[in-house]
């Protein structure tokens, strides 16, 4: 293959990129969008998961719809005076389809946080989508993952083991102490 037929065959999937991010933004306008809310809607009544799910476009082809589990007093408070205390809010976490420039779907789960204290943790990139990827049982599974996540966050236990460690371990089994327990 020549260097201008290279060349050509870029161009050739250059323009194909450009008309499929338009075919996308059109898509999130004539059906996904509302599709999106519809399918959420429904999961949340038919499980009985209070949430709200809302849609902002504050840029056009950049819409935003959010499953949000709210915000409440999270039970701690803060002294901001001498008898004057301040709750902490917790925010509950959410699940958002972010429309990308290039008109594909996001999809990501914010954690669960309270407010002035610690730093919450990094959202999650569940996966980002073509429109037509988009039915039922994607949306399920997404629902799914954001009650796993906010589960495992408010069950918070040091005592799992974690299997990330970083240094020098030996490769020598440790005796089993109970074994002669009796």
């Amino acid at each position: 293959m020549t260097n201008l037929e290279n060349l050509q065959r870029k161009v050739a999937e250059y323009q194909k990129v450009l008309a499929n991010t338009k075919a996308y933004r059109k898509a999130w306008g004539d059906a996904l969008g509302a599709q999106i809310m519809a399918e959420l809607n429904t999961i949340t009544k038919e499980i009985g998961l209070s949430a709200v799910i809302e849609e902002k476009e504050e840029i056009c082809n950049l819409a935003v719809i959010t499953l949000s589990l709210g915000n409440v007093k999270s039970g701690m408070s803060q002294e901001v005076a001498d008898g004057v205390k301040r709750d902490l809010i917790k925010h509950n976490g959410s699940l958002m389809y972010q429309q990308l420039f290039n008109g594909k779907v996001m999809v990501i789960i914010h954690y669960p946080f309270i407010e002035n204290y610690g730093q919450p943790q990094p959202p999650k990139t569940v996966a980002i989508f073509r429109p037509e990827e988009l039915n039922a049982s994607r949306f399920h599974q997404h629902v799914d993952l954001l009650l796993t996540e906010v589960t495992k966050w408010e069950d918070y236990d040091d005592d799992v083991p974690q299997h990330n460690t970083i240094g020098f371990r030996p490769n020598v089994e440790q005796p089993d102490l109970t074994a002669n327990a009796e």
